[in-house]
């Protein structure tokens, strides 16, 4: 049995879950298929131990609906996975989205059948859907890198990605304990072990800038306070440069040295994110500036570590990167851990893991570290890798991961030219995981395809793909607002260069998040400039 729909949405997490309930309220016949066995999204998937917000709890919800907004209240400031996960349960039973999903399938194909300008979608649970639009709201960072090693497949004791860690955990305590990598998850999962577990020995790679987080608890006077502001929130942050409720306040070459660094003191100890996103935007674009700013973070950093070994293997040096060109953990005594007794920081960079041995890790120089489980905070195929993981097929033929094994292109993050009616959300060239706080970023891209699949609706047009040229327009746009700053200029996740063979592009819009809304919005309103839209083959010959 193949179902025919007007639309097929990909992924019950944050976008998912809106982008299906918009479209429903318009009164297409939407269906949206989710690999997981119930919603959440990255949240769902997303257990290990420490997993929580790094966006303040507040600012991480839908504004589309004020009730819906001030009917749930957090915790803390920032909570923990748990209640998050509750948090979309409860969206998904008050829209009551869970019966318009099939839940624990994979969207393995998807084809489009250029003679009738529809696409046909194909499940690993057997199921086929005929649809006009497929919407891909698969997540910026759902395609772990799990096959990072030889030989781990060897390895005797329990070997795991973060983003598969097991719904009922696992039991920690007493063990022999490794954790690969020390980026936002690796920091997370290490600062909550190390109290639990007999010994943690941490491989250090790439030392990381990071943060400090100061996570009050929320009583009914701080919840009512937040819930107050929700005109405010919902006017404000789809304007910022990063979707956060701070933008960038001060200017560098206005303030003296001392009014500088009583800025960066300031915003230090607001426990946020705040120093990176809302202090100084020069940092991105200004050597010097950078340059002082990560000194900045490196003292704080070496206050607190003493001890010199530590500092050398953990701390930044001055020539690696800037502050702020990678992502920028937050943490809560993340580096007191390397402190204790049982924790041991064991530096990779210039003595790489070779391969995992049925012992351990073995080290290029033959050290072997023998562990009973290993955590690999490794990382994602970023922005590309989820969609690239389905056998995605459009006009002629072309393949959506052979497009992007050969250059990440797309038009606004939302379309590739080429596959007519395939939408995106989280995918390279939006505003995405990068500088972004998720739901405003998710929100607006959703209600931009809702308005224009109702669009097309209303105008009676089928079919809609960027042009060439469009497309063209939106990347040159793109990279030179990218090139412009520091990030171009270093390796991470952010370009793509964490995966081998990965064509190297900044993976998220670096405009920011108002100016990104701006442009969307003008496109639309110029009739969808950059587009072509169109009726499908089949229809205008049957309307002629």
């Amino acid at each position: 049995m193949t179902r025919k729909l007007d639309a097929l949405v990909i992924g019950a997490g944050v976008a998912g879950l809106y982008q299906l309930h918009q479209l429903r309220s318009e009164g297409f016949d939407v269906h949206g298929v989710e690999a997981g066995s119930d919603v959440g999204g990255t949240w769902y998937w997303n257990r290990y131990p420490g997993a929580k917000f790094d966006s303040e709890s507040y600012i991480y919800q839908y504004l589309f609906d004020e009730d819906l907004y001030k009917d749930w209240t957090w915790s803390e400031r920032f909570p923990a996975q748990p209640e998050i996960e509750r948090w979309m349960h409860y969206v998904a039973d008050r829209l009551d989205l869970r019966k318009d999903f099939t839940f624990s399938a994979k969207v393995t194909k998807a084809e489009y059948i250029e003679d009738t300008g529809r696409w046909l979608v194909e499940t690993d649970a057997g199921e086929t859907y005929n649809t006009q639009f497929l919407i891909g709201c698969t997540g910026m960072l759902s395609a772990p890198l799990e096959n990072r090693f030889e030989g781990q497949e060897t390895f005797r004791g329990t070997i795991l990605h973060t983003a598969r860690y097991p719904k009922g955990g696992l039991d920690l305590e007493g063990k022999r304990v490794g954790v690969i990598g020390i980026g936002a998850t690796g920091i997370q999962v290490i600062q909550t072990i190390a109290p639990v577990v007999g010994s943690l020995k941490v491989f250090v790679r790439t030392p990381q800038y990071v943060l400090p987080m100061k996570n009050p608890k929320y009583g009914p006077g701080e919840a009512k306070a937040y819930k107050a502001r929700f005109n405010e929130l919902k006017g404000n942050l789809p304007a910022t440069f990063t979707g956060f409720e701070y933008d960038f306040e001060h200017k560098w070459a206005d303030l003296t040295p001392q009014q500088r660094r009583a800025v960066l003191e300031e915003f230090h100890a607001d426990g946020s994110l705040k120093l990176w996103l809302a202090s100084f935007a020069e940092m991105f674009f200004d050597e010097a500036v950078s340059a002082e700013i990560s000194a900045f973070v490196r003292e704080k950093m070496a206050a607190r570590l003493k001890d010199p070994e530590l500092i050398d293997i953990l701390v930044p040096k001055s020539g690696d990167y800037g502050f702020g060109t990678h992502r920028v953990p937050l943490e809560t005594n993340y580096l007191e851990v390397y402190l204790q007794p049982n924790v041991e920081a064991v530096p990779v960079r210039s003595n790489p893991i070779a391969r995992i041995v049925p012992e351990g890790v073995e080290l290029a120089d033959g050290t072997v570290h023998g562990l009973d489980v290993i955590i690999m905070a490794v990382g994602f195929d970023a922005g590309s890798g989820a969609l690239a993981r389905i056998d995605i097929a459009g006009r002629d033929g072309r393949r959506l991961r052979d497009e992007w094994a050969k250059d990440i292109r797309t038009t606004l993050g939302l379309q590739k030219h080429g596959f007519p009616n395939l939408f995106m959300t989280g995918a390279p060239l939006a505003p995405s995981a990068a500088l972004c706080n998720m739901t405003t970023c998710l929100q607006q891209q959703t209600e931009w395809i809702t308005d224009c699949i109702r669009h097309m609706r209303d105008t009676g047009a089928t079919a809609i793909e960027p042009t060439a040229e469009g497309e063209e327009a939106w990347v040159r746009h793109h990279d030179e607002t990218a090139n412009a700053t520091l990030i171009a200029k270093t390796d991470s996740w952010y370009t793509g260069s964490n995966v081998p063979g990965k064509p190297r592009r900044v993976l998220s819009y670096t405009g920011g998040v108002g100016t990104y809304r701006q442009k969307c919005r003008e496109i639309a309103a110029n009739g969808y400039e950059g587009f072509d839209m169109r009726r499908a083959p089949a229809e205008a010959e049957a309307a002629e």
